[in-house]
Parts: structure tokens; sequence; C-alpha cells
């Protein structure tokens, strides 16, 4: 027998946020709520949409090319879920590779990004989960991942620090171990200029 593949249950987080505006006193069925329950359910499956994808079908765009310097896509943006305060954290990525013969197609870097990113999430994970999936499967000498990114578990809630962000990184490779590497790397990234 064939396992049905794992999805996100929207029914059950319907009947969840219901509860939780019944907790908080709310009448669920007052014109304004009424329809609440689902579209947030809804958005729930939009935003972890990721959490059952499986990365690998992002692959299939590799190409045989003979190139042997940084590729690097900046300035990816994302957004996950803080897996702490079921908050939103919203970034950019940077993404590096040193290829050994093969190249993978420039927007399935995105794509990879967003795979892991819309899954409940803690930053240094997400950063580490996109390095290690590349390192592993398009086999360089090295990658790079920068992520930036506002919490909203700190901006409108707890310390409440508008304009914060975190910064977190990933080296594989030549660049954790070649100082020259990451320098260069780590430039490109951060500069308009190369």
């Amino acid at each position: 027998m064939v396992e049905e593949p794992k999805k996100i249950d929207v029914e059950r987080i319907r009947k969840a946020v219901a509860e939780i505006l019944l907790a908080l006193g709310e009448d669920v069925d007052r014109e304004g709520l009424r329809k609440t329950p689902d579209r947030v359910a809804r958005m729930y499956a939009e935003l972890l949409g990721g959490t059952f994808e499986d990365p690998h079908v992002h692959l299939q765009s590799v190409f045989t090319e003979k190139y042997d310097e940084i590729v690097l896509l900046r300035n990816i943006p994302f957004y996950s879920v803080c897996e702490h305060h079921l908050l939103p954290f919203i970034g950019k990525a940077h993404v590096a590779y040193l290829p050994t013969g093969k190249v993978l197609g420039v927007s399935k870097l995105a794509r990879i990004v967003d795979c892991f990113a819309r899954r409940l999430q803690a930053q240094e994970r997400l950063t580490g989960q996109i390095a290690d999936f590349l390192m592993q499967n398009l086999k360089p000498l090295g990658v790079a991942v920068v992520l930036q990114a506002s919490h909203s578990c700190m901006t409108i809630r707890g310390i409440r620090k508008p304009g914060s962000e975190m910064v977190t990184s990933a080296l594989r490779g030549i660049f954790k171990r070649d100082a020259r590497s990451r320098a260069e790397v780590l430039h490109l990234m951060h500069n308009d200029r190369p």
C-alpha cells in the first residue's frame, strides 16, 4: 500500500484558531471574525507550504559548465515563521557556491531558499540547511550562505526593537577553510562592486 504524502491539516488549524478566538473572549460568529479561522488556516498553509516539500525537485536544472569562479545570487527576498512565537521573520538571503563543473539554474537557488524558509524555523537552522543541501547535492568546492532578517518576535513584542536585524552565516568547504576565499565571497555578498 502506497503511503499518502503528508500535508498541512487546514481543517485542524481552522478549529484551533476558533478556539484561540474563544479563549480571547471573542464571539466567533460576529461579522468581522466569522471567516477568520478559515483565513488564518489558509495563511498558515501558504506560509508553511515548504514543510513537506522536497527540495530535491529543484535540482533538475543542473548543467555541465566549465566555470570555476564564484556563483552568487544576492538579495533573495524570503519570509519564514519563527517556531518559538509563530511570528514571521522577513529578510534577504545571499547564496554562493564555487562549482566543480556543474552549475544550478539561477532561479533554483531562490526556490531552494523558499523551500527551507517556508517551514517553522530558527534563522540559524535555516541558514545551515540551505548551505548543507547545496554542499551535499552540488558537490561544489564551497558554499556560503548569509541571511539578514527582521524578526517580528523582537520588533512588535517582547523587547520591541524595530529596525534590528539578525545576520547569520553558514560557510562550507573552501569558504570555511581558506581565509582569502572567505573574504572574497563575503566581499561580493555585501558590496555593490566586485
